[in-house]
């Protein structure tokens, strides 16, 4: 096994060239406003600061902040009309309201939200900033942006997760989970809904960590929990607007077969997930009965980022029918389609391409490409099939 290299100077000094960069200085060319949102830690700040580097800044998590906004928003927002950073805008709804306002009145003006809740901004921009503002998502780093992934064994990948201060600041990644779900819990959570007993939501957390890569069927942990359906869907809910999970939908035509509607849960780290089933460390996923599906995490989450660091939306899903064919990772453009099967294997194996040649046989020349992502070192690379090493999907 190769060491763990999370403090390799190499990734350190690499860490911040974000590939959401150029489409946010492109984004800002035209639209008077615009906004990132991701998870806490994920370096939004930090990537607004660079990007924009003669900017004002403003943070309104901070209470003196606020209180400095109220006295005059408008006035404040005029006064910064050559760049401002507005930072968790979303702790003060009145300032979407003036930005559109003051965007109105000169075009030339420009203007930065970002935040960590998205469902909290992306409501006050639907009711104030529709038409003025270009959306975005700032998730933790993706495989390139480490920079050196190539020299990091998978399990390390998989525990260490993608969060900046576990792998620019050589922070243990216990200790930054620790902290963010302590932060998650006690603060996000509250700010978005008053959940009455905290005790069974922590629980349907971590059991939503047990399910990676499985569908998400809500019944099943309402009886398990002892809460309603409605409940657990709310609660989950609440997981995607804040960016812990999200769900990958199935794909399906009308083609005559009787297909599953059930999305799957993914996390949008696998480092969070590792801290929630109680990983302590690499060895630890290694020989954990969920490798295979954390494995599937890591590569679906990055196919996400990729998206996501170009500006484009979520275009991706899998397939699955009622005799139990599946097919990982499809990534639809129009009517073709990009198919992966994702395996956890070190070793190749011709069986792999079973389901993908399957789903050929269905959707002819729609498919355009299939390929098997495995965990292996070899690589044989074509544009209609193929195997190819997780870390260079993309």
């Amino acid at each position: 096994m190769r060491p763990n290299l999370y403090f390799n100077s190499k990734i350190v000094q690499n860490m911040y060239k974000r590939q959401l960069q150029s489409c946010l200085q492109k984004l800002s060319e035209t639209f008077p406003v615009v906004s990132v949102t991701g998870p806490r830690q994920s370096g939004k700040t930090t990537l607004c600061k660079m990007t924009f580097a003669g900017y004002d800044y403003i943070n309104l998590e901070d209470e003196e902040s606020r209180m400095i906004l109220e006295q005059d928003i408008k006035g404040y927002l005029r006064a910064h009309s050559n760049g401002l950073i507005i930072d968790e805008a979303h702790y003060f709804p009145e300032v979407f309201s003036a930005l559109q306002v003051v965007a109105d009145e000169d075009d030339a003006r420009r203007y930065v939200v970002s935040g960590s809740s998205n469902w909290l901004i992306r409501q006050n921009i639907s009711q104030s900033l529709a038409g003025r503002v270009a959306l975005t998502r700032l998730l933790p780093l993706s495989l390139s942006e480490l920079g050196n992934a190539d020299e990091i064994d998978t399990n390390d990948l998989i525990y260490n997760g993608s969060y900046p201060a576990i792998w620019g600041k050589g922070r243990p990644a216990f200790a930054v989970y620790d902290g963010y779900y302590s932060t998650y819990i006690q603060r996000d959570v509250r700010q978005i809904v008053n959940i009455k007993d905290m005790t069974l939501f922590r629980k349907f957390v971590r059991l939503c960590a047990t399910r990676v890569g499985n569908e998400f069927v809500a019944s099943d942990l309402s009886s398990e929990i002892g809460v309603s359906v409605k409940t657990i869907q709310g609660w989950l809910s609440i997981l995607e607007t804040s960016y812990v999970v999200f769900l990958l939908q199935p794909y399906y035509r009308n083609i005559g077969k009787r297909l599953t509607k059930t999305p799957k849960l993914y996390f949008y780290d696998t480092g969070l997930a590792c801290y929630l089933l109680g990983l302590k460390s690499s060895h630890d996923v290694a020989n954990s009965p969920l490798r295979g599906a954390l494995f599937e995490n890591l590569v679906v989450a990055d196919t996400l980022k990729q998206r996501y660091n170009a500006g484009l939306d979520n275009n991706l899903y899998f397939y699955r029918d009622k005799s139990q064919r599946e097919v990982d990772l499809l990534m639809e453009n129009g009517q073709k389609l990009d198919a992966f099967e994702i395996k956890s294997a070190t070793a190749f194996h011709k069986d792999f391409f079973k389901n993908l040649e399957y789903l050929k046989t269905l959707y002819g020349e729609d498919v355009v490409r299939t390929q098997v992502v495995y965990d292996g070192v070899q690589e044989w690379n074509k544009i209609d099939s193929g195997f190819v090493n997780f870390r260079h999907l993309v």
